[in-house]
């Protein structure tokens, strides 16, 4: 028999997928259904951006917390935690307090430069929430925690919305509500400017996460900085930082929090004594709890404070 005619593009490849349906998850003995590689965005030259999900055994769809890696914008894996926590107490701690844990990939700084890492996050958040009913997970219940370079995104997808359509982007979903309920930010960078190199130098990360010569570059470098959009309204933002981290100074975390505090937001900052980046020379466990504990308090309300349009208590 002649076989039918074979088209060219398939139908499947005529237009690129921007982003993927999830596939079935796979249930764990403690209940806990995993959703291990959703591709949540794809442009043609670039890997498939992914999304775990792990979502614990709930009466009702919980709340969902975007985990945002570190590795100056640079590296770093969705997977993995920075060596002083493990991926147990982390991600485990969420889950055993009812949370939803989402850990996202991003495109990093030499495949795309900012706000191409920004724009991933967006569009992990806007998967999450267009998908929410297949997840099992709320709709309107989404945190964000990041440490280094993920707190630095979080913070900036924590203080952008549409009012600042060039910072959304049109990654995979292309359109939806990216606003989030909650932040943790341990030890981001929120002033680029101010840890910019003196000289253009092509292994600086800064240089490549701005894509040139940052002297170049001044409203990007301003763009990329959450301090330029500590207004009000924002969500409840908690930062942890270590006192003597000679990598990100621990002044970043104190200026954005008081700029948060000065516009009559809910800003908690945590100063960890002693501690370098990624916090060496500190217990993490306390303040792994803390942050889930601040994470669950303000997730877990029957709508967050920015959708519901209620303004957030001022500290």
């Amino acid at each position: 028999m002649p076989s039918e005619p074979i088209a060219w593009p398939p139908p499947e490849l005529a237009v690129p997928p921007v982003q993927l349906p999830p596939t079935a998850p796979t249930t764990a003995a403690d209940g806990v259904r995993r959703y291990d590689g959703l591709s949540y965005a794809t442009n043609s030259g670039y890997r498939p951006r992914l999304l775990d999900l792990s979502v614990p055994a709930a009466a009702e769809p919980p709340a969902v917390v975007v985990w945002i890696h570190g590795g100056a914008w640079m590296e770093g894996d969705r997977r993995h935690p920075p060596p002083t926590v493990s991926a147990d107490l982390l991600f485990g701690s969420l889950l055993r307090a009812g949370l939803a844990v989402a850990t996202i990939d991003y495109r990093h700084a030499r495949e795309a430069p900012f706000p191409a890492q920004l724009h991933d996050v967006k569009a992990a958040i806007r998967y999450l929430r267009h998908y929410a009913g297949t997840l099992g997970i709320a709709r309107t219940r989404i945190g964000l925690w990041g440490e280094s370079a993920g707190g630095h995104l979080a913070a900036l997808a924590g203080l952008t919305d549409a009012a600042h359509p060039s910072l959304e982007g049109t990654e995979g979903i292309a359109q939806g509500d990216t606003t989030i309920g909650a932040v943790v930010d341990w030890y981001g960078i929120t002033d680029v400017g101010a840890l910019l190199p003196d000289a253009p130098d092509p292994h600086d990360p800064f240089v490549t996460f701005l894509g040139g010569d940052p002297a170049d570059r001044p409203h990007l470098a301003a763009a990329a900085s959450p301090v330029t959009y500590a207004r009000s309204p924002a969500p409840p933002f908690l930062l942890v930082h270590g006192t003597h981290d000679t990598l990100v100074p621990f002044e970043h975390s104190e200026r954005l929090a008081g700029l948060l505090r000065a516009a009559g937001n809910h800003a908690e900052l945590v100063a960890v004594p002693g501690a370098e980046h990624i916090f060496l020379n500190a217990y993490v466990a306390p303040i792994v709890a803390r942050c889930v504990a601040f994470l669950a308090h303000h997730l877990r309300r029957p709508a967050t404070d920015r959708a519901a349009g209620i303004r957030p208590v001022a500290q």
